[in-house]
């Protein structure tokens, strides 16, 4: 196994942790159980620990990937980029889970609002989650890439559009 299959295995955890923390949060705000919001909060906690692999393996990964045909670096950069601030803003969610985990449990005057600021960056960090994941995506899978018309993608390594048919004359 290289380093892109072990990317390939771990990077999905971190963008389905929030996914399912978020849902579950709100179903606690609906339900109005402590309980259920604590479930959340260990679950994005799960999450930022999940984040790490998929980061660190990013690097090795492109090592692999970079010289394969059809991936450019123009691919790979943004997608390196924004990887470093999904990663980034998966620890902050998992720090204030911990904090929301704890004045939870000691019934801290504040965590109401730690609640609320959690639901917050759990939602930024769906969307950057999914820019993430897509941006990812786009390295191999050309049939994703937002700046490739449709009818326009390459066929056997061949552009469609490149072939030109004769006219007759008459």
């Amino acid at each position: 196994m290289n380093q892109a299959h072990l990317h390939l295995m771990v990077n999905h955890l971190p963008i389905i942790f929030p996914i399912v923390g978020t849902i579950v949060l709100i179903g606690g705000f609906m339900l109005r159980s402590e309980i259920i919001k604590r479930v959340a909060y260990t679950i994005f906690i799960f999450g930022a620990i999940a984040t790490f692999p998929a980061f660190l393996s990013g690097e090795g990964a492109e090592e692999v990937v970079e010289n394969l045909p059809g991936v450019s670096e123009s691919f790979i950069e943004p997608h390196e980029d924004i990887a470093k601030i999904f990663a980034l803003l998966s620890y902050m969610l998992g720090a204030f889970s911990i904090l929301a985990l704890w004045s939870n449990w000691q019934q801290k005057s504040f965590k109401g609002i730690v609640s609320m600021v959690v639901l917050i960056l759990s939602i930024v960090v769906l969307y950057f989650g999914k820019v993430t994941g897509t941006s990812g995506g786009e390295i191999r899978h050309t049939e994703i890439r937002a700046n490739q018309a449709p009818g326009n993608q390459p066929l056997n390594g061949v552009d469609a559009n490149s072939t030109q048919v004769e006219e007759d004359e008459d």
